[in-house]
């Protein structure tokens, strides 16, 4: 059995034709930017701003924005083309499954892991703390935290309620549909989008110039000693750190198979979204940075880095430091969303070929929605986060999306030269340049990044080659072709 075996594309296109096997096509371009910018705006603007600039970038986190954008946009054409040719459940997965071979896919589908099941729940961790301090603490310290979790006076957690909550309302909206999960995700898309154009139109006047001057890290600052942490390797380090908030646009074509006119809406859909996002982020950097000096984020807190800079610097407006806050709410609960919607459509198409339990693909007879995997994903899920600290960093689940970026940005060049006369709703410009780039920049952003999330990634990828040789090979439906 090889493992470059590779499934066809005519094979691809049949299963999604299948009425037994296929998803329900509810989604059109403006669903697919919403759910984008649902997935993209939530943890990396409000948190990762200002990380990124206390670690690496200091006022040069717009120019973090702007390389992480870069690769996104590069990886982002690449993505295009695929979803408009191949509309199919799966993304990275099903895109390496018919250019690289089984092998490959498994290992990206592996990755995905990391980014949408691993992301969801180290974002509902954080919507539970974020819903107590808009509550003003009145949830117990053992009600929301982990038994791993001990208060500074001795209080032990018991679980996470406010985490597990959000989880099961969001996976039961997924059972009930994706037309439906797409409405509520549109309305929590429009409530955070106002607030955080609010927060840069009004923060706008209480720049400081001073606060860009030297725009990047100067070379010899204390605690910024590494290659890494100045300078534009700083900012190199930098996009790395804010890359996590770019992870929104890869789960718009998870729902491929649900887009009514996948040959035009996906290609808007993903481009969409990062490109209303990437003015969002690049606006909403500058004026953080401009209103507090970045060395402040380093002692403030980088979860309230926010709220800090209203109420210090914005004098009569700290009611929008309590409006941040709802946005943040908004924002995650997106995120969630979308992550829960992508890893369930990834592991619907890797049951369909077998790689993972038939569980995992059966669909319900009413919503047609893979409702089996919803559920083990709520309970896998909300194990996690309920009874394990979030102190799992976003460059986890960084690094596990961009290794997919690169699978994909080399698989359109790889299909372009394999099958050139294959008919391409849309075509990503300038191959194998667009392609060649995207694996440059999205390589670097991976090197800039720690080597603790760097090994950790690695032991996860062994773990998902014990899984594929001892199950999934063996199991695989291309043993029976």
């Amino acid at each position: 059995m090889s493992l470059t075996r590779k499934k066809s594309l005519t094979a691809l296109l049949a299963q999604a034709a299948s009425g037994e096997t296929s998803l329900k096509r509810t989604l059109d371009a403006k669903n697919l930017i919403a759910l984008g910018i649902g997935a993209i705006i939530g943890a990396g603007l409000f948190v990762r701003t200002a990380a990124a600039s206390a670690e690496a970038a200091g006022s040069a986190v717009t120019l973090s924005f702007i390389v992480a954008a870069i690769g996104c946009a590069f990886a982002g054409l690449c993505y295009a083309e695929f979803a408009a040719m191949i509309p199919i459940a799966g993304s990275a997965y099903t895109y390496a499954y018919c250019t690289m071979g089984e092998m490959v896919a498994w290992t990206i589908g592996w990755a995905l892991i990391l980014e949408y099941a691993l992301g969801a729940a180290t974002v509902s961790i954080a919507w539970s703390e974020y819903l107590n301090k808009l509550l003003g603490g009145v949830i117990p310290y053992e009600w929301c935290h982990s038994p791993m979790e001990v208060s500074p006076d001795g209080v032990h957690g018991i679980f996470n309620a406010p985490a597990l909550l959000i989880l099961l309302l969001l996976s039961l909206l997924l059972i009930k549909g994706t037309e439906e999960s797409a409405t509520v995700n549109s309305i929590i898309v429009f409530i955070k989008m106002a607030i955080v154009l609010l927060f840069i139109g009004l923060g706008w006047q209480f720049i400081n110039p001073a606060n860009h001057v030297p725009y990047m890290i100067p070379e010899g600052t204390a605690g910024h000693e590494d290659f890494f942490k100045f300078g534009w390797g700083g900012v190199l380090r930098g996009a790395g750190i804010v890359f996590f908030a770019f992870i929104g646009f890869d789960a718009v074509s998870t729902a491929a198979q649900e887009a009514k006119r996948p040959e035009k809406d996906m290609p808007i859909g993903i481009m969409g979204s990062l490109a209303v996002c990437t003015f969002l982020y690049i606006s909403f950097a500058h004026v953080l940075t401009g209103i507090a000096n970045w060395q402040e984020f380093k002692v403030a807190g980088k979860e309230a880095s926010v709220a800090y800079a209203i109420s210090k610097y914005m004098p009569g407006y700290e009611w929008l430091a309590t409006m941040v806050t709802v946005a943040i709410l908004a924002g995650f609960s997106s995120v969630i969303l979308v992550m829960l919607l992508g890893q369930s459509r990834v592991f619907f198409s890797m049951a369909n070929d077998g790689l993972l339990p038939k569980v995992f693909s059966e669909l319900h007879p009413k919503f047609r929605t893979p409702y089996k995997s919803n559920i083990i994903l709520f309970v896998f899920v909300g194990l996690f986060a309920g009874f394990i600290p979030g102190s799992l960093a976003g460059d986890l689940t960084s690094i596990g999306t961009l290794f997919a970026f690169i699978v994909v940005s080399i698989g359109v060049w790889m299909l372009r030269r394999s099958d050139p006369g294959r008919n391409r709703p849309f075509r990503t410009p300038l191959v194998p340049l667009v392609p060649i780039l995207a694996v440059v920049v999205c390589s670097a952003m991976i090197i800039g990044l720690d080597q603790f999330t760097q090994m950790t990634a690695g032991v996860w990828m062994l773990l998902g080659f014990v899984v594929y040789f001892t199950y999934s090979r063996a199991n695989s439906k291309l043993n029976l072709s």
